[in-house]
């Protein structure tokens, strides 16, 4: 069974930036398309960017498009996303997981909050 644990998530203001991460256990990792997802309170978990296996491969929802970036780093079995010009409604908690199918047990997300 594969293992998530996300990091990285703090309260920060407008315009800051933050570096998530999420280790991931397991030896399909690699092959494995991820996302990073997010959920707001009162609102549901959502997709927010994407990554191949490889690595070579990106999208991103129209949200935070420009400024967040999705990479990843197969040897540590590490998903990463650069959070750069945050905004209020950027604030969630974030997860990691399969995509498109996030069949894996969630982990405990990180908490991302933008406020002044």
């Amino acid at each position: 069974q594969v293992q998530l644990v996300e990091s990285g998530g703090d309260l920060v203001q407008p315009g800051g930036t933050l570096r998530l991460s999420c280790a991931a256990s397991g030896s399909f990792f690699r092959i494995d398309t991820m996302g990073w997802y997010r959920q707001a309170p009162g609102k549901q978990r959502e997709l927010v960017a994407v990554i191949s296996g490889g690595g070579a491969t990106t999208s991103y929802v129209d949200s935070v498009k420009g400024r967040f970036t999705i990479s990843r780093d197969n040897r540590k079995q590490v998903v990463y996303l650069q959070m750069n010009s945050l905004k209020p409604e950027d604030t969630a908690v974030y997860y990691c997981n399969r995509y498109p199918t996030p069949e894996w047990v969630w982990g405990q997300g990180t908490q991302v909050t933008v406020s002044s």
